[in-house]
């Protein structure tokens, strides 16, 4: 199949292109590289520019015969969505619009859309299954929630087929340590831990650690990015070619939880070495508990995770750091 890929420069978006051109797909990257880097896309298939550019999106779709879009570019910083709320409109929303529009008037008619747990917002349901209320809290929130109804509008009136992807926590990094995360600036908790290892950080903040959990820090779901990429590509399989419109929509997650001090002994353990920590306040809007119920992705995609333990994960996510400490070269 021949398939846009949106923002596959970026983490989970540049995992999911290598896995997809692994699989056999011909893959097409189109990233402004804003927020990726050049050596995290597949090799010769980068097209740099604008999703809200709707002529050069079209041009695209038609000269390389598209037949599937992987939507994950995006703006994705909380904090800075609330700071800069115009520009989290503008780029998430109104340019998903534009491809959205794009693949209408080329007639692409599936698409696999990079969501977010966020779009829950606090609830004391858990672990969170796809039926769990959906209450946006911030405007990246809110930006997602917005674009899945979009995606929805769209294929009620264009016969648009799609699958809606909410993940938690991606994590870690490629077993052969060639590719990882890297966010500038990074605000993702296994980097940070792994980048005070390597002297580039004095500390770990633990922001709070009197919540009602077992240790009193936050727990989260850590989903390997590489598990991810099997889900993405399990989900356009399941989408029809022709015929009537499909509308799918999964949670993502180990289905585990780790609290951040279990993520700092994880990487002691793996490391070998002691991480430095200091307590923090606690940070409005930080959860006690975030955890996946992914079973209807199991049962219907039949997704399996590789990495089942969270020192997996960090094993994997260590030799990226250690191998890559600046991070990408771009």
């Amino acid at each position: 199949m021949n398939i846009l890929v949106t923002g596959g420069a970026g983490y989970v978006g540049g995992f999911t292109a290598r896995h997809m051109q692994a699989a056999g797909h011909r893959v097409v990257v189109l990233d402004n590289l804003s927020e990726g880097h050049r050596s995290a896309a597949p090799e010769g298939t980068l097209v740099v520019g604008e999703i809200e550019d709707g002529g050069a999106v079209r041009a695209l779709l038609r000269e390389h015969e598209i037949e599937a879009v992987m939507h994950f570019a995006a703006s994705c910083y909380v904090g800075e969505s609330m700071a800069d709320p115009r520009g989290y409109w503008r780029n998430n929303v109104a340019g998903s619009l534009a491809l959205l529009e794009a693949m209408i008037d080329c007639r692409v008619r599936r698409i696999v859309f990079s969501s977010t747990c966020a779009v829950h917002g606090e609830t004391a349901e858990m672990p969170l299954g796809e039926d769990a209320p959906v209450r946006p809290e911030s405007t990246y929130a809110w930006t997602k929630h917005t674009i899945e109804q979009m995606i929805r509008d769209f294929s009620r009136a264009y016969g648009l087929s799609y699958t809606l992807l909410r993940y938690f926590n991606a994590s870690g990094a490629s077993a052969d340590g060639a590719h990882g995360e890297d966010h500038r600036p990074e605000t993702h908790l296994i980097p940070i831990v792994l980048q005070t290892l390597l002297g580039q950080r004095d500390e770990v903040r633990l922001f709070g650690e009197d919540y009602d959990t077992p240790d009193g820090t936050c727990i989260r779901d850590y989903v390997h990015v590489e598990d991810l990429a099997q889900a993405h590509e399990r989900a356009l399989e399941r989408l029809p070619a022709e015929g009537e419109p499909r509308g799918l929509l999964y949670n993502l997650g180990s289905g585990t939880g780790s609290s951040v001090r279990e993520v700092i002994r994880a990487a002691e353990r793996v490391t070998g070495q002691t991480v430095p920590c200091s307590v923090a306040e606690r940070r409005p809007g930080d959860t006690p508990r975030l955890v996946a119920a992914s079973g209807r992705a199991r049962r219907e995609l039949g997704w399996t995770p590789h990495y089942g333990t969270i020192d997996e994960v960090v094993a994997a996510a260590w030799e990226w750091h250690r191998l890559h400490p600046t991070g990408y070269p771009d």
